[in-house]
């Protein structure tokens, strides 16, 4: 009664491993789940088989329980290869099916020996449980997964528990024990299947999700291409992977790493059939030959799948337990970070491009101040001195009336004179080309103090980095633009310049005590409307790798920082 009992519960707990692999199967349409369903059903039948022997006797129910017992453990078998290759059935597949039925009817209708009868039964049923033990050992090996440790242990002990049998079970010395055994054994398979399903859900979500993520931030760091093949790389088996696309009619793989990466020059035909497949069904493809497998996720761009990320590995399908749907979405998201890669490199050559744009009508702009500055400097101020010195003649030889007059000329003439230095001296200050920025700075803020009537107060360090000639250039640009605004806008008393190093960089700060800046101040928005100083100094320093920060609440006065990067040499 006790025997019958345990074999209930057994058959209900096995039931419900049923129930769970179909659910399994219904969830992911993995051919695998539908397998194990249809393995712990027939093993149901198995349990029902011994039950209506022990209740009747009759041979026919035993009969039937070692031919079910060894069909059960081919299709236990057959359902982690299923899992572990994709393998299909075959023709030796096929006999060995026909051992349990032919070997049972020798062994309960010709033999008299129990030993002999049970011997050969007992092993063909260890060998194949040892052998599924075998098929998730290989599988923990290739991926490193701990669901398959489990069940790679859990059938290596049950293939040995089946040696027992004829010493044992068959003789009442286990019973009812070895069917709670039994049952545990049944509980630690299920349990397996769950941690595989959520390994795979774990793996596969974190990896994907993560490329998906690593693609859609706006500022992926070095190649994205590479991000995107270097990613699945994590998952279990995985060992290699490429970018499969169609330009002007044609196929190739654009970029390939790990065994992929020969795939550049020649793609093997197997691949090429899985990724045109997915490509016209715009769905995730997975094939297997012999020691490998082949996931093809296609990419969908622009509403069309005209590229595809190729997955090869010694494990399985790279995205066992994930949802197709999910897998399209994400193609679909690779795809879009692709597309915003591919703009945002664009906008950074484009800004590159603009940025050397800048510095070469920058240095076109100085050339132009320098050739205006000399051509002033030698033509018109010298042809001033010339007008004065004729002046001057004429004023020795002229009577008290025409000396008055030619003094009045002579005064406009050294008026015009300064004039003109100081426009030479503004459009390129002859320091900045003779003894370098810092004394042009210095100089820039003397005669500035001098013309404005502003304390100036100019502190340098003693230890600073070299600049570029652009930089120096922006950098004492940037500095006149900032007195300038003080003269214009600021109604201070005094201005503060000091000049220090930070690290590498070089350091400059200048401070009035002014009006400061308005509220809502918005250096964009008074560019659109003609203010063009601070934009025209944050687009000089920004162009040669240095940051302006503009700060300055009303009646506190305005702060200007200018970092410029140094180097060693020009």
């Amino acid at each position: 009664m006790r025997e019958l009992q345990a074999a209930g519960l057994q058959a209900a707990i096995t039931l419900g491993l049923v129930v769970l692999c179909l659910a399994l199967y219904r969830s992911y349409r993995r051919p695998y789940f539908l397998w194990w369903a249809v393995a712990w059903g027939v093993y149901v039948v198995r349990i029902g088989a011994i039950v209506l022997f022990l209740r009747t006797g009759t041979r026919a129910w035993l009969y039937w329980h070692q031919v079910i017992t060894g069909w059960t453990a081919l299709l236990i078998l057959h359902a982690a290869l299923v899992f572990w290759r994709d393998r299909p059935l075959s023709r030796r597949d096929l006999l060995l099916a026909l051992f349990p039925p032919l070997w049972s009817y020798i062994a309960i209708y010709r033999l008299d020996s129990f030993l002999l009868a049970a011997g050969p039964a007992v092993l063909f049923l260890s060998l194949a449980t040892l052998w599924t033990a075998l098929v998730f050992a290989r599988y923990r090996r290739a991926s490193g997964s701990r669901a398959g440790a489990l069940l790679a242990g859990v059938f290596l002990l049950w293939g040995f528990h089946h040696l027992d049998y004829p010493l044992l079970r068959a003789r009442g010395a286990w019973n009812p024990w070895g069917y709670y055994l039994d049952i545990l054994f049944v509980l630690a398979t299920g349990l397996g299947i769950l941690l595989l399903v959520l390994e795979d859900l774990q793996r596969g979500l974190a990896t994907l999700s993560t490329l998906s993520g690593d693609l859609h931030r706006p500022a992926v760091p070095g190649d994205p291409l590479k991000t995107l093949l270097e990613r699945p790389l994590s998952l279990g088996g995985v060992r290699g992977s490429a970018i499969y696309v169609i330009e002007n009619g044609s196929g190739r793989v654009s970029r390939g790493i790990g065994a992929c990466a020969a795939w550049e020059h020649t793609v093997p035909a197997p691949v090429l059939a899985a990724v045109a497949n997915a490509l016209a069904s715009r769905r995730p493809v997975v094939s297997a030959a012999a020691d490998d497998y082949t996931a093809v996720l296609p990419i969908i761009q622009h509403g069309t799948a005209r590229s595809a990320l190729v997955i090869v590995g010694g494990a399985r399908d790279p995205f066992t337990a994930l949802d197709h749907d999910f897998l399209i979405a994400l193609g679909q998201q690779v795809g879009a970070a692709l597309e915003n890669a591919a703009l945002y490199h664009g906008l950074e050559v484009r800004a590159a491009e603009l940025e050397r744009l800048s510095i070469s009508m920058s240095r076109q702009n100085e050339e132009q101040r320098r050739r205006l500055s000399l051509e002033l400097h030698d033509e018109t101020a010298q042809v001033f001195a010339a007008v004065k010195l004729q002046l001057g003649l004429l004023r020795e030889r002229a009577g008290p009336e025409e000396a008055a007059r030619l003094d009045r000329v002579l005064e406009l003439t050294d008026t015009g004179i300064r004039g003109i230095r100081n426009i030479t001296n503004d459009l390129r200050p002859p320091l900045l080309d003779d003894l370098g920025w810092l004394p042009a700075i210095r100089a820039l803020a003397a005669e500035f103090a001098e013309r404005s009537g502003h304390a100036i107060h100019f502190d340098a360090a003693a230890d600073l980095p070299a600049l570029s000639k652009d930089a120096e250039l922006a950098l004492f640009r940037a500095v006149q633009e900032a007195l300038a605004n003080v003269a214009r806008h600021a109604e201070a008393e005094s201005v503060m310049i000091r000049v220090t190093r930070t690290g590498d960089a070089l350091q400059v700060r200048i401070r009035d005590d002014g009006r400061g800046l308005r509220p809502g101040f918005d250096a964009a928005a008074m560019e659109r409307n003609g203010h063009l100083g601070l934009v025209g100094m944050r687009e000089r320093i920004t162009a040669v790798g240095g940051t302006v920060d503009v700060t300055g609440e009303s009646g506190t006065g305005v702060r200007i920082n200018i970092v410029m990067p140094g180097i060693a040499n020009d």
